[in-house]
């Protein structure tokens, strides 16, 4: 799975293994447990995480009318006594479905809060970008379902899409960067026309079996996830620096980036500075003009532009 910054990252598509139990022989593998099937963690998953829109709300009321000094982030309570005439997440959020990393036959109902789209650039699902974030698991107390902090910013960090967590990476891209900004006398800086959301992920787009180490908050496994943001830079992304944006490496079109391997060397393309593995890289295979595009040569004519072509 991905992991935010300065967590320890786990491979998206690594084989997920169980977790031990203890044995009195302490004896072999035998005591390993494995991971659930991720189709049927996946109809658990989606009741926990409907139960928790369909029982809690977010301060609307601060986002449709803003006291002085609203620092524009999202915060959730639950529907009852006095908050019982709130409407329910449930009500608010949006939705799309979306693929699992690993089993590829498994898709994600995923629900995101768009409490403002932003008005500035829109990332792509390997772009880089800068947020500010909150993150959170689902737990139930007493039969209440309530989310618990793990990890937040203090200061906007830049976080690489494909080194997140899928569910995030998944949501982020459907909201726009800020506009511009202003350089604070105090040394800060203030983001207009910046987005600002949340997004509800099943345990399968989130750390699964493998909750990060090294936060302050144990993570258990099979957590829900809830992570609320503000977008406030992007850029596109080159993760391997071939000169080709990560996004046209996307070769399959299918909007991840895991599962190009032009040339079948266990690189994916926006990670292989020769996608085509035929020795010449690929920086050397297209060509950068004066205004900043792209050209991709196609030297012997045969349909495929020379930096996926072996022969070429």
């Amino acid at each position: 799975m991905k992991n935010l910054k300065f967590l320890l990252p786990i491979v998206a598509l690594t084989l997920l293994l169980g977790t031990a139990c203890d044995n009195d022989d302490d004896s072999s593998q035998d005591n390993f447990i494995p991971a659930r099937d991720r189709a049927e963690e996946n109809i658990d998953s989606t009741l926990e995480v409907e139960g928790y829109l369909t029982t809690h709300f977010y301060n609307y009321e601060e986002f449709e009318n803003p006291p002085a000094g609203f620092d524009f982030k999202i915060r959730f309570d639950t529907i009852a006594a006095a908050n019982a005439d709130k409407t329910p997440l449930i009500e608010q959020v949006d939705f799309k479905m979306v693929q699992d990393r690993v089993n590829e036959d498994v898709s994600y109902k995923l629900y995101y809060l768009k409490v403002i789209e932003g008005q500035g650039d829109q990332p792509s699902f390997p772009d880089i970008v800068r947020i500010n974030y909150e993150g959170t698991y689902v737990v139930d107390e007493e039969g209440i379902n309530e989310n618990k902090l793990f990890d937040s910013s203090v200061t906007p960090i830049q976080f690489d899409l494909t080194s997140i967590v899928n569910g995030l990476q998944d949501a982020l891209i459907e909201f726009k960067a800020a506009t511009g900004f202003i350089n604070n006398a105090d040394g800060t800086v203030t983001y207009e026309g910046f987005g600002v959301g949340a997004v509800f992920m099943q345990s399968g787009l989130g750390y699964y079996v493998n909750p990060p180490p090294g936060t302050s908050v144990t993570i258990p496994v099979y957590s829900q996830l809830i992570f609320t943001f503000q977008l406030f830079e992007t850029e596109i992304g080159d993760q391997d620096g071939d000169g080709v944006p990560s996004v046209l490496e996307d070769v399959n079109e299918n909007g991840l980036e895991e599962d190009d391997d032009t040339d079948s060397d266990n690189r994916s393309n926006y990670l292989d500075p020769d996608d085509d593995g035929d020795g010449r890289p690929t920086e050397d295979e297209i060509e950068i003009n004066e205004d900043g595009t792209i050209t991709f040569p196609d030297t012997d004519g045969d349909g495929v532009v020379d930096y996926l072509d072996s022969d070429s």
